[in-house]
């Protein structure tokens, strides 16, 4: 035990290879790659209680870990554990600050009903137990396709405010293109989710592996089915304007240990 304790020490770590998936980026909604060093197998790691996605061979290791937009700036920890020890690795998370959106809407477009609200209260606790899915890490390091072509009309991150009242940050890339555009996936997937939903309409919920998950909202069809299992570029669904939305777009959620991270990290700029 005491050899173990003895490697709870922390230090500071980070890798930043010139191309890695996703790129390195340790804000508040972005990715932060720790080099865990050469093991004979692979690492398990964790922050807090939640797994993190590792990757790599025997002569090296890189956790991977999706830090939340609620982050505050400053050190951050994770656990890894060998077959030998465990320890304590610091990284530093620095700010960032996001794009902000002051819009003036009629108050029925933001105020729920109580029956809407309880729908979308129930959704959210499901999604929540989506988002917790945990399987075997990927192949390889994942650089993502852009699943639809067109323009991205709202970056990850953005802060709306409607009326003058803050919402939630923008948890994703919203891909403006025409209804019926095909949607793929942006890495080898198995189908976890496919089910309508109150804001974001018609979804699918694609697991990576590892705890990378991704999720594509606002669909006109769904062309996939529970279990499925996935290709990169293989169809999915297309592009449509169900749920609660202006117009066609794509809404792509890209989640990391639980936590919605920025998809342009994962794909090329």
């Amino acid at each position: 035990m005491g050899s173990v304790m003895a490697a709870l020490a922390p230090r500071m770590a980070w890798s930043q290879p010139s191309q890695a998936w996703p790129r390195h980026s340790a804000v508040p909604g972005g990715v932060a790659r720790i080099d865990l060093g050469p093991a004979g197998s692979r690492p398990r790691a964790f922050a807090e209680d939640v797994p993190l996605l590792v990757l790599g061979t025997p002569a090296g290791w890189t956790a991977l870990v999706g830090i939340a937009l609620a982050a505050e700036p400053g050190t951050a920890r994770i656990r890894v554990q060998s077959a030998a020890s465990v320890r304590e690795l610091a990284y530093a998370v620095t700010p960032k600050r996001y794009t902000e959106q002051h819009l003036k809407v009629a108050p029925r477009t933001v105020d729920l009903s109580p029956g809407d609200l309880a729908r979308h209260e129930r959704e959210r606790a499901h999604q929540q137990g989506l988002i917790a899915t945990f399987s075997a890490p990927p192949a390889a390091e994942p650089h993502m396709r852009q699943p639809a072509p067109g323009r991205r009309s709202s970056s990850f991150g953005l802060r709306r405010f409607f009326n003058g009242q803050p919402r939630n940050p923008h948890s994703g890339m919203d891909i403006a293109a025409p209804t019926g555009t095909p949607v793929v996936a942006p890495l080898p997937a198995t189908v976890i989710d496919t089910d309508n939903y109150f804001f974001n309409g018609q979804t699918v919920w694609l697991d990576h592996g590892g705890g990378l998950l991704s999720m594509m909202c606002h669909l006109s069809r769904v062309d996939c089915t529970l279990g499925d299992r996935l290709a990169t570029g293989q169809r999915l669904g297309a592009v449509g304007a169900t749920g609660r939305v202006t117009g066609p777009h794509l809404h792509w959620t890209v989640s990391l240990n639980r936590a919605p991270v920025d998809p342009a990290l994962f794909i090329d700029a």
